[in-house]
């Protein structure tokens, strides 16, 4: 159907020519690759951009995560209710915090937490609540502050899928007492690897200042090993990624050799931490995350142009749409269908790599539930849901063509 290089919604899909010509640079200069000012411009940045007074980088989104959750001190074995649908990235920083994480179900319309089953989970040991924008859809904000405010609960905003999304007008990210931004290779800005904490609370702050000074920067080694990513994705593997699936195979080689990274570590999938994480975020990293970051409004600007191709192109099809919110942005358009396991198998099979958000309650799903404390039945829509759901992508290098074409594809399934 296509040429070799796939129609992908995950390998580095936010590069442009200009994070290619910024990587280049870097590479001749290994001297900055660790401390240097673009850190701090990038905090500040932020700051700005939020309104918020207190961020602080780190080479993840696991890694921002896992020191709000020290910093807060809540007291070994404290359950932390999350939302299931997720990824064990969202998990792990709780378990390895020394926490318990307690799952939320969801809400079928718009993924994210239902807020009947959250109050149903809350015990004496509940100290936070853990609120995810799932696919850049603002969860029941209002609705869950009220909760937390009654039972004297902590709000943590996972930030991972809505950078630029609001709530009534005010920005994710800045409703809890903390929320965290990941900057990872299929996010809304990618640095390969990296993430953001936000502090809305001067004590925390300070308690994470405090976490993040005593943090080392990652090794070079690992550093150039991300700086390689969007190279070796764009000029080798991807447009060789559908001949005989050799780019497939190179990289799975490549990952093996520990020559590229991968997005999630085997460790994480048993619950434990990978020897990288937490660090501070490398300054390389933090210039290619401002690079993405001074184009944000234009990718979810075209964002919102893809979805409402879907949008009208699939109304009326045998695939349920995702719901509309205001202030939403579309970092995938997922859709909901009976044979959605196999649409995928067989979109990959024709180059065009359809994601596979979520198929699992707790992704990805070779990950070991019971390793990171989930039971099956746990949370009966989140299981339902992860048999049906895929998602489309929406990312700056998807051209109206392209989407067309993919919906061509899926309305055979319809």
């Amino acid at each position: 159907m296509r040429g070799f290089k796939p129609i992908s919604i995950s390998l580095s899909p936010n590069v442009e020519k200009d994070d290619i010509q910024v990587v280049f640079d870097l590479l001749k200069k290994p001297f900055i690759w660790k401390n240097g000012e673009t850190i701090e411009n990038l905090e500040n940045e932020f700051k700005k951009y939020l309104n918020i007074k207190n961020v602080f980088s780190f080479n993840s989104g696991r890694s921002a995560f896992l020191a709000i959750l020290k910093s807060l001190n809540l007291g070994q074995g404290s359950e932390v209710l999350i939302q299931s649908f997720t990824c064990n990235a969202a998990v792990n920083p709780i378990i390895w915090a020394g926490y318990k994480p307690i799952y939320v179900d969801v809400d079928e319309n718009d993924f994210n937490i239902n807020v009947g089953d959250l109050n149903s989970k809350i015990t004496p040991k509940t100290k936070a609540i853990v609120v995810q924008h799932t696919f850049g859809i603002p969860a029941k904000i209002e609705e869950i502050l009220k909760i937390c405010k009654e039972k004297n609960l902590i709000l943590i905003e996972d930030c991972a899928h809505c950078l630029g999304a609001e709530y009534q007008g005010k920005k994710l990210g800045t409703f809890g007492k903390a929320a965290f931004f990941s900057f990872s290779r299929d996010k809304v800005i990618s640095s390969i690897y990296g993430g953001i904490a936000v502090i809305n609370d001067e004590i925390l702050a300070e308690n994470l200042k405090k976490y993040h000074e005593s943090l080392d920067f990652p090794s070079n080694a690992w550093i150039f090993q991300q700086l390689i990513h969007p190279l070796v994705l764009n000029y080798l593997i991807l447009p060789i990624y559908g001949f005989l699936s050799l780019g497939k195979l190179l990289l799975i080689v490549f990952q093996n050799l520990n020559i590229l990274s991968k997005a999630v570590h085997w460790k994480e999938k048993i619950g434990q931490m990978p020897p990288y994480f937490p660090k501070k975020l490398p300054n390389a990293l933090a210039v290619l995350a401002l690079n993405q970051f001074k184009k944000l409004d234009k990718f979810n600007k075209h964002r919102e142009k893809i979805a409402e191709i879907y949008f009208q192109e699939l109304q009326g099809s045998g695939f349920i749409l995702p719901e509309k919110k205001s202030g939403q942005i579309f970092l995938r358009f997922a859709l909901k269908h009976p044979n959605a396991h196999k649409i995928i198998k067989m979109a990959w099979a024709k180059n065009i790599l359809l994601g596979d958000w979520y198929t699992a309650p707790i992704a990805p799903d070779d990950t070991k539930p019971e390793k990171l404390c989930y039971s099956k039945n746990n949370c009966e829509t989140a299981e339902k849901l992860s048999k049906i759901t895929f998602n489309l992508p929406t990312h700056i290098n998807i051209s109206e063509e392209t989407t067309k074409s993919i919906i061509q594809f899926i309305k055979k399934y319809d």
